[in-house]
């Protein structure tokens, strides 16, 4: 039953990581420059997750972790503001200021979907917990 709370555990671990990802994107959908203060748009991260065979239990249920959270390599929008401080000077995209290209609609539904995946193993660590006192107070 302990393998069973391992499982649900390290996919409450890996969608945290997601739910994270997901609103740095949101919080940054209008960021022009980066942590260097040069004038590049944020980039959306995205979570990619892998099995884990640390945990597994007999019966061939196996847990989660998170692989690597990517950066996309998306063009940028482009919107025109000669004003901006961050459009650029010169070039083909003078006057243009870059945003990152970020859907905000696919970004809800991903914190949607990976809502629901947290408490759906939440779910099943209460049933687990419950079955676990249970059959404590079977047998004592």
């Amino acid at each position: 039953m302990i393998h069973a709370l391992d499982i649900s555990t390290s996919a409450l671990v890996a969608q945290r990581t997601r739910l994270n990802a997901i609103t740095g994107n949101i919080a940054n959908v209008s960021t022009t420059r980066n942590e260097f203060g040069e004038a590049t748009p944020y980039q959306a991260r995205n979570v990619v997750f892998e099995v884990d065979e640390e945990v597994a239990t007999s019966d061939g249920g196996i847990g989660v972790r998170v692989s690597t959270v990517a950066i996309e390599d998306n063009e940028p929008i482009w919107r025109y503001q000669p004003g901006h401080p961050d459009s650029q000077k010169s070039g083909e995209h003078q006057g243009y200021v870059a945003y990152p290209k970020i859907n905000l609609v696919n970004e809800f539904v991903d914190a949607t979907q990976a809502t629901r995946a947290y408490e759906a193993n939440l779910g099943v660590i209460e049933v687990t917990k419950s079955l676990g006192q249970q059959t404590l107070r079977i047998i004592g």
